[in-house]
């Protein structure tokens, strides 16, 4: 999976289901880029297209189970990997990360 594709999984998973246009827009990518990504999660069965309850025309992305999945397994790996690496930092230094991982996160939500 790429990280395009991760990074599309991850962010139904924490906002809800989304149509195409508003993914591509989150992303920051055109309408049918996210279409090719949003067709290779489909085929892999992390994903699920339905009709808009409120407008038929559109279409809205949700996560299935096995996306959820795959997003939980990667996010504990990561986790884990993190917590391994972080052991042999002093405390100055894990504030200093502490510190750049609020700035970091203040410059995400822009």
């Amino acid at each position: 999976m790429s990280d395009g594709q991760f990074a599309v999984l991850a962010g139904l998973y924490l906002h809800g289901p989304r149509t195409l246009g508003q993914l591509a827009e989150r992303e920051r990518v055109s309408p049918p880029s996210m279409n090719r990504t949003v067709n290779c999660l489909q085929d892999a069965g992390y994903v699920e297209r339905s009709a808009d309850d409120s407008d038929g025309r559109k279409v809205v992305i949700t996560i299935t189970d096995a996306g959820r999945s795959v997003v939980d397994e990667t996010t504990r790996r990561r986790d884990a990997w993190v917590e391994t690496v972080l052991a042999d930092v002093s405390e100055h230094d894990r504030m200093a990360l502490a510190a750049a991982a609020e700035i970091l996160q203040r410059l995400a939500a822009q």
